[in-house]
């Protein structure tokens, strides 16, 4: 492939393809480089490092899943939105591992607050507003959300449940019915 058609938004689709393909961690200026059948080098007018291309990966896949979330939750409240919100974050999990890794790393606060992230936050506090939760236990929620969510992905992920004589879909199916039943009948603070 050409140098010509190279750019800052090619290069990190590639990357984020890659990062699916060999694992977030595998994901370096070289093999990137390969990919392209350029030199390394050619990739640093499009990008600072390798630290720059793997934040750029984690925004990107922010991104991608706030919108596909967003999509899922239009016209929906309640359980209906909760059950919505949790199947698009675990499709997306599980159809981009890579970029789903790449979401998990640590972002400085100014490039965290630019991010989608606060827009995930928003949407998991607008499904909560149909819980009739105030604060502080709507942050304790989506705490708890985040929390049960990525859990459970990284342990169907990592081959945690392939031991066990239930369906995982059906574990899931039934924990989600178990946080709606939890988010109705939320415990008073102390």
């Amino acid at each position: 492939m050409a140098r010509a058609g190279l750019s800052p938004e090619r290069v990190t689709e590639a990357a984020a393809e890659l990062a699916d393909e060999v694992g977030f961690d595998n994901i370096t200026v070289s093999a990137l480089a390969r990919r392209f059948g350029v030199k390394d080098a050619s990739l640093y007018s499009h990008i600072r490092n390798a630290q720059d291309l793997r934040i750029r990966v984690a925004l990107q896949a922010l991104a991608e899943l706030a919108d596909q979330v967003a999509e899922a939750l239009a016209g929906r409240s309640g359980k209906d939105a909760l059950i919505a919100f949790a199947s698009a974050y675990r499709s997306y999990a599980k159809a981009h591992p890579g970029r789903y890794a790449a979401m998990q790393i640590p972002l400085d606060p100014d490039t965290a607050r630019a991010s989608a992230g606060p827009r995930h936050a928003e949407m998991t506090r607008a499904i909560l507003r149909g819980y009739a939760l105030a604060e502080p236990a709507q942050t304790d929620a989506v705490r708890l959300l985040h929390s049960a969510f990525h859990g459970f992905v990284s342990l169907e992920k990592s081959g945690g449940f392939d031991h066990t004589p239930r369906a995982i879909d059906d574990s899931w199916a039934q924990g989600l019915h178990a946080l709606d039943a939890m988010l109705r009948n939320w415990p008073a603070a102390g």
